[in-house]
């Protein structure tokens, strides 16, 4: 059995993709600087992780470094790193916490969370300079230094021998809230109010924005499709009042007929989600076959409201996945390799999330920081192949028309740093909340909201499919429905305009179908999938297994022998000399677990 020395040196025997173009332009130019510091702008879905771990896996190979710590946002990201290491020989341990000590034998380094390197600091410094290390900072904006994570980031890799940092896109952030190892430059700016400052802007070593992504064909193109309606709702004076979305006057009456629109009680919610299974079957009738959908919810009740709108307009059962839901990555991973069509999620789909087949997003949450939408967006704009396009389902207000507008444009977003050392919560700036008086009658109710097609967008232009002059569409057109280059702008948004009436038939056809609760959330309470198989040889699953099985036999051999289970533990050790279970190899394990199984 190799030493851990040695297995950390032994170079990844496994090749990886055949590299874009970006990323190899990147890797030259790392090549060519040779930093201590790297800094790679890269628009969500480009194949930032691909990148990061074919450098890994080089600086690896010429023992230029030992060891690879990667840090992200989620622990579901540390599953989704470690995996992606895997099929590239790199044997990455998403499961090393603070409380055990030394990096596990056997492997070539650990995925943590900003939040575990927060909690002790000096273990991961001491981690990554026990030998020479490289830290990949995912999505590196967590690391403000505004803020205890900011410092502990700095404290644990202050004196590592490489760092290569990760971002989606270019960041302004304040003077005092720097973020470590990222360098600056003074920047004048103009905020949304029309005021304007003097800040700080981060300057990267390789950028590859949206357009560029576009035209190599590395993302889909986004139509957005916006839908509009009128909202009522009774305010705190008791005053029932009506507003559209597209046509609300001040930003208060525009929050609150948003907010009427998305309560799951009115007909806004029920229309925009037929609007987009509409689509799901479209892309799979026509070369998608696998073709999914993703609902973006402000909190775990709409979630669950809006689960049950899915099942009763399209009759299937939706996947759930909310934030602080335990089985909430193995639903993730379900999702994304299943067939299911709709997935309901709170916080849970954004930044990093890997599912290539949501190519349909609805966007039924009060969040509206550009931060949050480019990081939203991108998870249904990851390309696998021709004539594939995502559509974004989205409210008529301004300020998500906004970011829509924008979205090809190259823009360096403000990136706050999470709100709390203790979340993975960005700054996600909701609605106001539902408040009530003292004797607790609501000061605010909404009463009930309809939904209209309003138009579409792309490119940075609104196209209502009313009046354009656009060619007449034949029934075969459908099929085409917003691929760019067979219909135009105009041809799609006549074509959801026409549809818009048949699915409010659809949805009156509904209503009054009976609600099945019972069978919603059955795919809640599926037990757990052995999510380990067809996974030969990915080294650090078969290490988390092996140490349950370990678990499993000495609570059996306790009970046969009446020897507490630490007695076990120890002679288990005797036998099979090696550091503790949970810091012990793959080949160590296998060898407990036999030893257990003659004991037994």
């Amino acid at each position: 059995m190799a030493s851990a020395a040695r297995a950390e040196a032994v170079a990844p025997q496994r090749t990886s993709r055949p590299l874009r173009a970006w990323q190899q332009a990147a890797l030259t130019r790392y090549e060519e600087l040779s930093p201590k510091d790297y800094l790679v702008t890269a628009t969500p879905g480009a194949g930032k992780t691909t990148f990061a771990l074919t450098l890994a896996a080089r600086l690896l190979q010429r023992r230029e470094v030992a060891r690879v710590v990667v840090v992200c946002p989620t622990d579901h990201l540390r599953l989704q790193w470690a995996d992606a290491a895997d099929r590239m020989g790199i044997v990455l341990d998403p499961g090393l916490t603070n409380a055990v000590g030394p990096v596990r034998a056997g492997t070539q380094g650990y995925v943590t969370t900003y939040a575990q390197v927060a909690g002790k600091p000096m273990l991961h410094a001491a981690r990554a300079t026990a030998v020479k290390s490289l830290v990949i900072l995912d999505e590196v904006h967590h690391a403000g230094d505004g803020l205890s994570w900011g410092e502990a980031v700095a404290d644990a890799f202050g004196m590592v021998a490489r760092r290569v940092c990760l971002t989606g896109t270019p960041f302004r952030t304040k003077p005092d809230e720097r973020i470590p190892f990222v360098r600056y430059e003074e920047d004048t700016f103009e905020g949304d109010d029309g005021s304007g400052g003097v800040g700080l802007v981060s300057r990267a070593d390789y950028t590859y924005g949206y357009k560029e992504a576009l035209a190599d064909n590395v993302v889909r193109p986004v139509v957005f499709a916006a839908y509009t309606g009128t909202s009522r709702w009774r305010n705190s004076a008791g005053e029932v009042v009506a507003a559209s979305l597209s046509e609300a006057g001040t930003r208060s009456v525009e929050m609150a007929a948003w907010r009427t629109a998305l309560d799951p009680k009115g007909q806004w919610v029920p229309h925009v989600i037929a609007a987009m299974d509409d689509r799901i079957t479209h892309l799979r009738e026509h070369g998608m076959p696998d073709a999914a959908g993703l609902i973006l919810a402000s909190d775990q009740d709409d979630a669950r409201a809006y689960a049950k709108i899915v099942k009763r307009v399209t009759g299937k059962l939706p996947e759930v996945i909310l934030s602080d839901d335990p089985k909430a990555s193995k639903k993730i991973e379900r999702f994304a390799d299943g067939s299911a069509r709709i997935a309901v999620c709170v916080r849970m789909i954004s930044e990093g999330v890997d599912v290539p087949r949501a190519a349909v997003l609805a966007w039924m949450t009060s969040y509206r920081t550009p931060l949050f939408f480019a990081q939203a967006v991108g998870r249904v704009v990851r390309a696998r192949g021709a004539h594939e396009t995502a559509t974004v389902f989205l409210p008529a207000v301004r300020p998500l028309l906004g970011l829509a507008a924008t979205m090809e444009e190259q823009r360096n977003h403000v990136m706050p740093p999470p709100k709390t050392a203790q979340g993975d919560e960005l700054d996600l700036e909701p609605l106001p909340p539902k408040e009530k008086d003292p004797n607790g009658v609501p000061k605010w109710e909404a009463l009930e909201a309809d939904a209209r097609f309003a138009h579409v967008l792309h490119g940075g232009t609104a196209h209502t499919g009313e009046g354009s002059g656009a060619v007449a569409l034949a029934p075969e057109d459908d099929d085409f429905l917003g691929i760019p280059g067979l219909l135009t702008a105009e041809q799609t948004a006549e074509l959801l305009s026409r549809r818009d009436d048949e699915l409010r038939v659809r949805i009156a056809s509904r209503q009054h179908a009976d609600d099945d609760t019972g069978e919603l959330f059955r795919i809640e309470d599926h037990p757990d999938e052995d999510l380990h198989d067809g996974r030969a040889g990915n080294s650090w699953r078969d290490a988390a297994e092996l140490r349950r099985e370990i678990n499993r036999l000495v609570s059996r051999v306790s009970a046969k022998t009446s020897t507490p289970h630490a007695v076990v533990h120890t002679q288990l050790r005797q036998h099979v000399p090696g550091p503790p279970s949970a810091s012990a190899s793959v080949d160590v394990l296998r060898a407990r677990r036999e030893r257990l199984r003659t004991m037994l």
